[in-house]
């Protein structure tokens, strides 16, 4: 077996370089001590931050100074810290930054209670006072008195704030229990050894090729998960009921509503997807019933979804080529976007490959004042490429956000940040179908894209079906045992599987692996981004210019607006199905091409 690289044996051209940052520790630990001081002048608007328009926009330019520091000192010592967890220093930076944000916090508590003292009428008369304050800021004011109406009175909302950490304790226990607590069977693999199931490698074994195995981690994972129901579903409950009560004590029409209020979406938006995804889930039928005939089976239960239908082990890339696949596949959007991705390699944006202690997965992350970082763990296959180009719609959505806007407007809502990223994997997938003579290459490029529609598409709304479902439940006075939730996602499964898959019973314990029901309404955005990102990528690979330059000038929005309009600038309108609708139809042509291809 290879043995796992020490990061100091990793070639430098393939790690980031993080001194664009700070150019040593020793300037990040002075830049953390002056800040220690700065965040101090905060206080001296602590009474009379309402007293004028120039005090007020004055308090908020030292706001955003000091949150631009601060975010500096966090991308350092993060990035950093997750390139070698075992890194003792940089656990250290790492805790130091949390706890200086911690007390700014803190330090900051009084501003909005002191704003929501008053009317947006006053703001109003403070811009004519201080235009300046109008220009810079009227978004950020208007949007933030919007929840004005739902906040209750200053001791109440002290006292909630108090109990934010009893209201988390829910999810907290459940990651305790899941993460720590958790045994499973061990199972038997070809060669009669036996091997502990974790929760890690139920990945690798619910997609072995060899049946038994494959039922065996099934089954050994829900045996598990069935032994901790009742505990779970409490966890569940209590989460669900904590938001329920909190929202009905805002007054919000519904807990939904609550939970869209803040990226301003309408609860049509939501309600659309489920209602048309689950009226055109005949493709997805179709493409099961296909799967079914590509793997011999008489039945296709819920263990054998998984399974892959092809073999992927031989192509591999090594990153210089998934470096060119990238950039040749996003030329579409230009010279200028061309010219700022090629420096996310030129200037070392990106650490590639794994090394001991590294953190796992990918992402991307940076501030105001830094680069858009990418943190991969790349192995070469083909997902790993896809994998660069999505992290790298994120990088440069961040890039285009960060140079575009002034720091109160950057950062863009997690509603529209996928669909950059996605709007990546897509052109790449169809650069790669579009020129290669590797049919074994195409038929992997189509899967993938299948499995990628399946999972954010698909699997996702039923997700935000289930977890609307059960807010619903909750709302009209319903007890949530684990009998309830278990039947209800059940025959929620039995909805989205139809006939084509034997639905085993060990499936209704499902819900319990998921921890995304403990983020409040936050599934149901991936499915939405796909639809929006397919609609994007369409259009440029027909073609239209309009809407490629409408969607180049989306990536300089950040948070000047709110998501739907951002996406309505686009042509996107989220509570019209035809959206929705063509991405479905988009999912059926790329199972036509795959049954052609793979025939």
């Amino acid at each position: 077996m290879e043995k796992q690289k020490l990061r100091s044996e990793i070639d430098d051209k393939y790690k980031w370089d993080l001194s664009s940052i700070y150019k040593s520790d020793d300037e990040f630990l002075k830049e953390l001590e002056s800040i220690k001081e700065e965040i101090k002048e905060v206080d001296k608007y602590s009474k009379t931050i309402m007293s004028s328009a120039e005090n007020l926009y004055n308090a908020l330019k030292l706001t955003d100074n000091l949150e631009m520091k601060l975010e500096k000192l966090y991308s350092y010592a993060h990035l950093h810290n997750d390139e070698d967890t075992s890194n003792n220093k940089y656990q250290k930076y790492y805790g130091l930054v949390i706890n200086l944000d911690s007390e700014y916090s803190k330090i900051t508590s009084f501003i909005i209670p002191e704003l929501m003292k008053y009317d947006y009428s006053k703001i109003e008369e403070f811009y004519k006072d201080y235009p300046k304050l109008k220009e810079e800021y009227e978004f950020v004011l208007s949007d933030l008195f919007r929840s004005k109406k739902y906040k209750l009175d200053e001791n109440v909302e002290k006292a909630l704030s108090h109990l934010t950490k009893a209201f988390d304790n829910s999810e907290d226990i459940y990651s305790l229990l899941t993460n720590s607590d958790f045994t499973y069977d061990n199972i038997k693999l070809e060669d009669g050894k036996e091997i502990e199931l974790t929760d890690s490698n139920y990945s690798i074994y619910i997609s072995s090729n060899n049946r038994n195995i494959r039922k065996s981690a099934f089954d050994s994972m829900y045996k598990t998960y069935k032994k901790y129901t009742n505990t779970i579903s409490k966890c569940l409950s209590n989460n669900v009921e904590a938001n329920v009560c909190l929202s009905k004590l805002r007054g919000y029409k519904s807990t939904l509503s609550s939970a869209l209020f803040d990226d301003n979406i309408s609860v049509d938006v939501y309600n659309n997807l489920i209602t048309t995804v689950s009226n055109n889930l005949n493709p997805l039928f179709d493409y099961y019933n296909y799967k079914k005939k590509l793997l011999n089976l008489d039945e296709l239960h819920i263990y054998d979804i998984f399974t892959p239908v092809i073999d992927e082990k031989d192509k591999t890339y090594t990153f210089e080529e998934a470096k060119k696949l990238v950039i040749d596949s996003l030329k579409v959007l230009g010279d200028d976007y061309i010219k700022v991705l090629e420096s996310a390699f030129n200037e070392r944006w990106i650490d590639v490959y794994n090394n001991k202690g590294k953190r796992g997965g990918a992402y991307s992350s940076g501030s105001y004042l830094t680069k858009p970082f990418l943190l991969l763990n790349y192995e070469g296959r083909l997902n790993d490429v896809s994998t660069l180009a999505h992290e790298l719609g994120h990088s440069m959505h961040t890039y285009y956000s960060c140079k575009n806007n002034p720091y109160q407007y950057h950062g863009y809502k997690i509603f529209v940040a996928e669909v950059a990223s996605q709007v990546n994997e897509l052109l790449l997938a169809n650069y790669i179908l579009n020129n290669s003579n590797d049919k074994e290459e195409k038929i992997s490029v189509l899967n993938n894209l299948l499995e990628l529609y399946k999972a954010s598409l698909f699997r996702q709304t039923m997700f935000a079906q289930f977890e609307k479902e059960i807010y619903e439940a909750v709302e009209n006075g319903e007890i949530l045992t684990s009998d309830y939730l278990c039947n209800k996602y059940y025959n929620i499964n039995k909805e989205y599987f139809g006939d084509s898959v034997v639905l085993d019973e060990e499936i209704k314990y499902e819900w319990e692996r998921i921890p995304h029901f403990y983020y409040f309404f936050y599934v149901y955005k991936y499915a939405t981004s796909i639809c929006a990102a397919t609609y994007i990528a369409n259009e440029i690979l027909k073609g239209n210019d309009e809407i490629k330059e409408k969607y180049l000038k989306f990536l300089t929005l950040g948070g000047s607006m709110y998501p739907l309009d951002e996406l309505k600038t686009i042509g996107i309108d989220m509570t019209d199905k035809k959206v929705i609708e063509d991405t479905i139809k988009y999912f059926e042509d790329i199972l036509n091409q795959f049954k052609i291809l793979s025939e």
